[in-house]
């Protein structure tokens, strides 16, 4: 899995495989597609406006797991 953040586009994209070639894109909202094959694989996730849908978490992406949880920083506010 692999998350990449344009901040002139102020877009993210989540991609959980390699495109193959073909895919759909699905807008599910206006700030949300996602992109899939012709068998239902999900390859990725798109935010559009990022930086206010990430921002509830204050910037953080947050992985949880039985083992303990570990937060990155995504986004930075011009300093």
């Amino acid at each position: 899995m692999k998350m990449t953040y344009d901040s002139e586009r102020n877009v993210a994209y989540l991609r959980f495989h390699e495109k193959p070639g073909q895919v759909t894109t699905l807008q599910i909202s206006e700030d949300l597609c996602i992109d899939i094959g012709e068998d239902g694989t999900l390859y990725g996730i798109e935010l559009l406006n990022a930086k206010e849908q990430l921002s509830q978490d204050h910037g953080q992406l947050i992985f949880e797991s039985p083992s303990g949880r570990q937060e990155i920083a995504l986004l930075s506010e011009p300093g």
